[in-house]
């Protein structure tokens, strides 16, 4: 039973890693945290099931469900990514040089206004996914290991490796140069504005790939999942250390591992509340997370 909670805890585990990482990504350049990453996930899992629905009924599922499945979460990419440009410059860009807690409501608000806009365009009821996916599944030292959860965790292992690599080429550079000094990098000749907006596009299509495959997993999405989601991805990432990509994949595996074991063998009905448990005396013990730095305050 232990190896069994060990799997479905890294498969949700995966998935708060992934949402995770656009919170430290966007902590790390603007030292912002954006509460509206949560509904960017959210719209993916939404989109996810239209797109997939306008496949299903042309009959590009029964010709091709791989193929089907792949132009959905391109397209559900797509969107998000538009989604998260569009954000950064209207309620974020503008508010740049105010005081902490202007940007802070403005990312409320967002958040605020992504739930309802769902909700009147698509229904306040749970919405489907399109498809099941068969159940058939691998049998590994006791455990039953479905081909979703390998999936899940496969594809999260190859986001979170790809964007580490990332991190080495010049536009990854650029990034870390920005969040290091803004002032500097624009001196050297780096677009501080268009490296801002990249970082946005980037978390948003990682959420828009979460916010599938936690659709196609469950098979029931509704206007409110971004809001749980998103805190628990926060969560993981003030886990592992805020502004860390490797501290946001690491608390996300965690988190995910915590809850499922808690569940299982405390009370389900106290799930979310073990991962806040750990991450008090976390903070207690490392106040900057496992793999966060202490960094001392400019003045």
């Amino acid at each position: 039973m232990l190896f069994q909670q060990v799997i479905n805890g890294l498969t949700l585990g995966s998935v708060y890693a992934i949402i995770a990482l656009g919170y430290t990504m966007v902590y790390g350049i603007l030292e912002l945290i954006n509460f509206a990453h949560g509904e960017i996930y959210m719209l993916g899992a939404y989109l996810g099931i239209i797109f997939l629905g306008i496949f299903t009924t042309m009959g590009l599922t029964a010709y091709s469900l791989p193929l089907a499945v792949f132009l959905t979460v391109v397209l559900a990419i797509f969107f998000c990514s538009a989604y998260g440009f569009t954000m950064e410059k209207v309620a974020y860009k503008p508010l740049r040089n105010a005081p902490r807690l202007s940007p802070l409501i403005s990312a409320i608000g967002v958040s605020i206004f992504l739930q309802n806009y769902v909700m009147i365009t698509q229904g306040a009821t749970d919405r489907v996914f399109p498809y099941r996916f068969g159940e058939k599944h691998l049998h590994f030292m006791n455990a039953e290991v479905t081909w979703l959860q390998g999936s899940i965790i496969a594809v999260s292992a190859i986001l979170m490796i790809s964007l580490h690599m990332f991190q080495k080429t010049r536009m990854g550079k650029a990034m870390r140069a920005t969040a290091q000094d803004k002032t500097m990098a624009a001196l050297v000749g780096i677009n501080v504005d268009s490296i801002i907006s990249l970082t946005f596009v980037i978390g948003a299509g990682l959420a828009a790939v979460a916010g599938v495959m936690v659709a196609s997993y469950y098979g029931l999405v509704n206007h409110f999942i971004g809001y749980v989601a998103g805190i628990k991805a926060f969560t993981a990432a003030v886990l592992g250390g805020i502004g860390s990509i490797p501290g946001a994949m690491l608390g996300g595996i965690i988190l995910g591992l915590i809850e499922s074991t808690g569940a299982a063998y405390i009370s389900s009905e106290y799930k979310d509340a073990y991962a806040f448990v750990i991450l008090i005396i976390i903070l207690l013990i490392k106040p900057s997370g496992i793999l966060g730095r202490h960094t001392e305050e400019k003045v």
